[in-house]
């Protein structure tokens, strides 16, 4: 069955994160007047993609893991710094950061034309919305599903259940998720039942059996194109 849904995550799929996070850091860091450099960025995402793991898998709140990656990090480098007061200050430089990756505008554009767009996203939702409500795609997005609001993360099928209600409870089989992480956008695809767009920019190899896989965002079009004509 065509898909009529698109389900796309927020961070390194459509929002270019890792820029926004390298200016909300070295904006922060200034804000303390404090030194940073590369090294202590690279630590930093380290340390937050595996927090963030560990909040996909249930061990930590989102409430929690705000100061504490900072805290961890203080802590590796040594710099007597009051984690949740960086915490605060780097989440609003975070929110006020809503770069978009390359094609990403002009791809939703395009898609919204023949499908409806929906974004599924386990970030911070003081983060989230004013990024979407500033972005030039918010006027594409018809339904907006943040973790921290409904009280479960990817790839936890409550999350799902959720976006699904907002969406009008299409068919599984009209939805394809879109994401870049295997462990919540794959692995809650899978878990719901739903087709599954992995977006590997680096190639990587796939340990899950995803059902497309694509390097460049513009790939997906050229799938939904070929699915189209087939279903015509």
């Amino acid at each position: 069955m065509t898909y009529t849904w698109l389900l796309f995550d927020a961070d390194n799929t459509l929002f270019d994160y890792d820029k926004a996070e390298a200016t909300a850091l070295a904006n922060s860091f200034q804000q303390f007047d404090l030194d940073f450099d590369q090294a202590m960025g690279a630590q930093y995402r380290t340390i937050n993609a595996q927090i963030w793991h560990d909040y996909e898998l249930g061990h930590i709140t989102q409430q929690a893991l705000r100061a504490e990656r900072f805290r961890r990090l203080f802590t590796a480098v040594n710099l007597p710094v009051d984690a949740e007061a960086f915490s605060r200050q780097y989440l609003v430089q975070l929110s006020q950061a809503g770069h978009l990756l390359d094609g990403a505008e002009a791809l939703l554009r395009q898609l919204a034309q023949t499908h409806r767009i929906a974004i599924i996203t386990n970030g911070i939702a003081a983060v989230q919305r004013p990024r979407l409500a500033a972005s030039p795609i918010h006027d594409l997005v018809e339904a907006f599903v943040i973790s921290e609001e409904v009280g479960a993360a990817k790839p936890d099928p409550a999350i799902f259940d959720v976006a699904f209600a907002h969406m009008g409870q299409p068919a599984k089989s009209e939805v394809l998720i879109i994401g870049d992480s295997l462990t919540s956008d794959m692995q809650g695809g899978l878990n719901y039942g739903i087709d599954t767009c992995w977006f590997n920019p680096a190639g990587k190899a796939a340990s899950l059996p995803v059902t497309y896989t694509i390097g460049q965002l513009d790939e997906l079009l050229t799938i939904l194109t070929a699915q189209r004509k087939r279903d015509a």
